[in-house]
Order: C-alpha cells, then structure tokens, then sequence
C-alpha cells in the first residue's frame, strides 16, 4: 500500500485502479482551489483593441535547380513530412496558339495525351497501374501553358515517374479517346448557356479583347469538327521539348537520386534547336464603352459586369492596386457596404483590378441583383469606382486594406509544393525569383495618396463597358435609363445541335 497527500488530504492506494482514482481526485482537488480572480476581473475587449504581433519573416523553403544538358529546367525541393512525392512539368504552350478555325485543339491535346495511352502502355494499363498505387499522372493545356504532373506514394516514386516520363515524351493520342473528348466538348456546347454567370464571363471576355482574340474566342460545333488527330501530333511536337519545360519535384525523396531517376527518364531527350518563343497576339480594347444585354427571359435576376482593360503584374503600381482591392472588396469593403449593406443592392458584388502575367488582364466589377434593380446596381457601382478616383481612402480603410492584403500573403506558402509551383511560375514568365517579396514590401509601404493616385490613372470611368445577362421584360426602369443605345448580344449557338450520348 501507497500513500499519498496532497493539499492536506491522504490518499491510499492498493493497487493500479486506485491510482488512477487518485489522479483524478487531485486533479480536481487542484481545479478547485485554483483562483480565477484575474479571469473574472478581466475586462472583455473589442477586437479592433486586440494588439496583435507582427507578421513573422517569410522564408522561401531549401531549394535547388539546375538545368540538363538538353535544356530541360529542374527545381527540386524535399519535403519529409509525409511519404508523398509530386512534380509538375510546365510547357511553354497554350490555347492562345491554337489556329483560331481549330479552337480546341489544345485542349484536345492536352487531354488526350494522358487518356490516349503511351507507346509502351495503353490507357487501361496505364490507369491500372495507378489505380494499384493509389497514384495519378495528369495533362491539361490552358491558355497560357501546359502541365504534366503526378502523385505518388514515395515507395512508388520510380514507378510513377517512369510513368509521368512516357505520358510527356511518347503519347500515342488514340483515335477512339480524341473521338470520346471531342463529343464531351460538343455536350458542353450544348449546355453551355445554361448558367447566366457563365454567358456573362464569355461575352464580357468577347467585349474587351473582341470575339476573334485568343484571350475571348470559344469552342464552337465547328471548330470541333476540323480536329484531327494529325492536328494533336503536330501540335505536341511543335512544343514538347525538353528546351521548352520547367520541372518541378517536391516531397519526400533524396535530391541526389531524384536527380539520377531525372537524368534516366529525361536526359536522352533531344532538345529542339529550332525552338523559338512564340509572338504573342497583340492586345487592343474591342470597346471602349456601350451598354450590351444578353436577354433570359427564365430569368428573375440580372447578372451584370463592367470594367475595361486592364494591366499586367509587372506593372509598378501593382501592389498599391491591389490594396485598392481591398479597399473596395470583402466584409468591410465600399461596395459591400455601400452596395450590398446600406442600398441592400446586391446578393453578391464586388469590382478588382486583374492582371495577368505576359498580357493585359481587365478592371472588371459586377454582381447579381433583383432584375427592378439592376439599373439601380450599375449606377451605384458606377458611383462608387468614380468616387475612389475623388474621395481620399481614410486611414481606417487604408489599414484595413493593407492588413488584409498582408495577412492573406502567408497562404502563398501554406505548403512547399504551393511555394515551388509559384518559383516555377515566375521562371517560366521571366519574373524575378523574389517577386512576391517584393510584392509584399510595396503593399506595406502603400499610403492613400498611392491608392488615390492609381484608381486616378488606372481606372477609366468613361471607357467602361457595361454587360447585362437578365429578364429584358422584369427588367424596370429599362436599361436605355443607362445608355440611349443598348446593343443586344446574340447567344444562339452556331450549328445545328448533336445528340448528346450519355
């Protein structure tokens, strides 16, 4: 027998059973006598008083890269965490190369490269072995680039990365699989106006770049019709080079025999001297202002969008537009609590300034409204991106803003393959390794004089093109209350409609 005592009191114990009664009597004994004085005098605080610490330097995770002999780009980053591996391979390609009568055609590509098999493994093969090992191999070609990538247990890694380096180098594109993708796009064709969000963001597109650009033009039964699968081999082979791709790895693995597993799958891969990079379209407004709708009569709200032409990242006023981001969006946010809140104008709105990396993005506001309010709601937005060009930001929305802006930086770096992907990103568009650090010095150092400024030189009240997709009868006061003209947008879908298999 054991005895104990604790705060005066005595504890016997016999055996196992009664110690744990004892823990458990002292705990409480403890609980007891504790003093919440301090808790109970506590005053409770408003959050704005909560005084919170600085945000912690960002470091970028250990990496290395290095380049094979034939050109291809490696980045490599070990993560032992979990006993995953995962890579990306970016092409210097996209959609925006593709012949405007072939719309479609990388997308085609990019899918059946993966569906269609290898040379040494069909599609069933291929899926078989990876379904076995719980892994994945994947392609796709989007209108800036192209991407491989895989998933694999680190026990598996050989097996899988064998499998990633057939999909990239020997793609056989089976006829039956081209044939198979080309009647799924042909079904979203067909279906492709039946969500009124969707029709505004494609003829919105259509309105600033013009309905022939690379940035806006659309698949169509047509453009389906004339791919073949001549058109997918040409097209991989005039970009599938290792000259032409970035590689990235991170995960748990050993850095100096993935770079022995790389240079077996990849090294014989012959460069292509010839390779060149591609000119990229010229980017002028189709519109510099108007009034354009898109009539649904099954429509009980309107679904709007306005905006221009916008800008790129590299743009040195890119920082302090994003801050002018935040002063007009999200909880606390001008047009929240403008439009939304004090007119209760809008279920959603909301106006950014877009850019995109190698060519102009859009300043692009809009939302959904009542369709009796929508002239209502396209005024109000109207008011409020003049009144940020006139009305100083205070310092609370400029505080507000930044802390948003910075507090939301962190999630550029929730994990490494996320940090690695962006490293690879900013490689492929020639920006700097440290972009986004600098991005982030520039947020913090954004007065409101820099916000006024930009909304002032950047955003264009009188070029402003102004889309509605609604009911044109339930739609009161009418929109010539904006414009004497409004131009009727045709959605009628070119061609007649195909039985769709299921």
């Amino acid at each position: 027998m054991q005895r104990f005592k604790v705060k005066g009191k005595q504890f016997k114990v016999q055996n196992g059973k009664g110690l744990i009664y004892v823990l458990v009597a002292v705990f409480v004994c403890l609980l007891l006598t504790c003093n919440f004085s301090l808790a109970a005098t506590a005053e409770a605080k408003h959050y704005t008083e909560l005084q919170l610490p600085p945000l912690p330097e960002i470091k970028l995770p250990k990496y290395e890269r290095f380049v094979l002999q034939n050109g291809l780009v490696v980045y490599l980053m070990e993560d032992h965490e979990l006993p995953l591996v995962n890579g990306t391979a970016f092409v210097r390609t996209g959609n925006r190369l593709e012949p405007q009568q072939k719309v479609g055609l990388a997308g085609f590509t990019g899918a059946v490269m993966r569906t269609g098999g290898t040379k040494q493994h069909s599609a069933d093969q291929l899926n078989e072995i990876l379904e076995q090992r719980a892994a994945s191999v994947e392609t796709s070609i989007s209108e800036a680039s192209g991407s491989a990538s895989f998933d694999a247990l680190t026990e598996d890694l050989e097996t899988v990365f064998g499998l990633f380096a057939e999909v990239l180098r020997s793609p056989v594109f089976a006829q039956e699989k081209l044939d198979l993708a080309k009647t799924q796009a042909k079904g979203g064709i067909a279906r492709r106006n039946d969500d009124p969000d969707s029709i505004a963001s494609r003829e919105f597109k259509k309105l600033i770049y013009g309905k022939d650009s690379p940035y806006a033009r659309t698949i169509e039964y047509a453009t389906v019709d004339q791919v073949e699968r001549e058109d997918l081999l040409n097209f991989y082979q005039q970009y599938f080079h290792p000259n032409n791709m970035i590689l990235g790895i991170v995960g748990d693995f050993d850095s100096k025999k993935m770079r022995s597993l790389i240079q077996a799958k990849f090294g014989d891969w012959n460069r292509n001297p010839g390779i060149a990079k591609p000119t990229l379209p010229k980017v002028l407004p189709a519109n510099t202002g108007g009034v354009f709708f898109v009539n649904q009569p099954q429509l009980t709200q309107s679904s709007v969008l306005l905006g221009h032409l916008g800008g790129r990242f590299d743009s040195p006023d890119y920082a302090a537009l994003d801050v002018l981001n935040g002063v007009l969006n999200g909880f606390g946010g001008r047009l929240f609590n403008e439009v939304r809140s004090r007119q209760g104008l809008a279920y959603s709105v909301y106006g950014y300034w877009s850019p995109r990396f190698d060519y102009p993005g859009m300043f692009i506001a809009g939302g959904q409204t009542r369709s009796d309010a929508t002239v209502q709601f396209v005024k109000a937005l109207q008011a409020e991106i003049k009144r940020i060009q006139i009305q100083r930001v205070t310092p609370k929305e400029l505080a507000f803003a930044k802390e948003s802006t910075l507090n939301s930086f962190v999630f550029n770096f929730q994990d490494p393959s996320q940090t690695l992907s962006r490293l690879m990103r900013y490689e492929y568009y020639a920006y700097p390794a440290d972009f986004l650090f600098r991005y982030q010095k520039a947020v913090a150092a954004t007065t409101s004089a820099d916000v006024q400024r930009v909304a002032r030189e950047y955003l264009k009240p009188e070029n402003i093109v102004t889309l509605v997709v609604g009911n044109q009868n339930a739609i009161q006061p009418p929109l010539t209350q904006l414009a004497p003209k409004v131009t009727a947008i045709d959605v009628t879908i070119p061609g007649s409609q195909p039985q769709v298999k299921n």
